[in-house]
């Protein structure tokens, strides 16, 4: 006998949907809790970032001896929102997925500048370690903790540059000769671009790979506002490596 109090199968499905959704909620609630609890501290971090600095005999940059050009390249490089996520670009992400899975590749990682401090500096750069889950929530203690320009600070002082090389002070003199703060626009977007795959990009050794990643950081600054095309084109035209001799102060 027909019950027109009894919920129909589309009522049915429904229901059972936002239970389950409920469900995955309360779940993802207590699993981000329970990795956030887990997770080190910042300051445990930072602690960490303290003792690579000595084992690399690095001495940390001040905020205010990052050339402003050398700012603006990074951040239109690898985080061009940085100023505005708090250690992870959930954009970034999804743009990065999207991208991945219609080239059915792991090309793009979405990560962003914080992410990059806490894997490649902060835990030492190793493929064994965290998960991008628990990089992501190292990221967001980092985020809420220091400001951006520590952030970036430290990331510029600490970053990998290529063949044992760690920030962009040693970059500058190992192949420009010079002082960071007096190189120029070309010299800074080549350093720039040399986060993502150092080696790979070291222009002394692979200076064609290292002029096409030039290419696109100077791109990028267009495209972000940081320069002009008349810029980029100008500083596209510079040799990847000093062509004569000289040293650092």
């Amino acid at each position: 006998m027909y019950d027109a109090r009894a919920p129909t199968r589309g009522a049915r499905f429904l229901r059972w949907l936002a239970r389950s959704a409920l469900l995955l909620g309360l779940t993802g609630l207590l699993g981000g809790a329970l990795l956030w609890i887990s997770t080190p501290s910042a300051a445990d971090l930072q602690a960490r970032v303290d003792r690579l600095l000595t084992a690399h005999h690095a001495s940390l940059m001040r905020a205010a001896a990052i050339p402003p050009l050398l700012a603006d390249a990074v951040i239109a490089t690898e985080d061009e929102r940085f100023y505005e996520n708090h250690g992870i670009d959930l954009i970034g992400v999804g743009r990065a997925l999207v991208y991945d899975v219609s080239h059915l590749c792991a090309c793009q990682g979405g990560s962003t500048i914080t992410e990059q401090l806490v894997k490649d500096v902060y835990l030492g750069g190793s493929d064994a370690g965290p998960t991008k889950l628990v990089d992501m929530v190292l990221a967001l203690k980092v985020a809420f903790r220091y400001s951006k320009a520590q952030v970036l600070t430290d990331y510029l002082s600490e970053v990998p540059t290529g063949y044992g090389r760690y920030g962009m002070p040693n970059a500058a003199c190992a192949y420009f000769h010079r002082p960071l703060g007096e190189l120029d626009l070309g010299q800074l977007a080549l350093l720039a671009g040399l986060p993502q795959a150092p080696s790979a990009l070291d222009p002394l050794l692979h200076p064609a790979a290292a002029l096409a990643r030039r290419a696109q950081v100077l791109d990028a600054m267009v495209d972000d506002g940081y320069v002009t095309v008349a810029q980029a084109a100008a500083a596209a035209r510079e040799p990847p490596v000093a062509t004569a001799p000289g040293g650092c102060r």
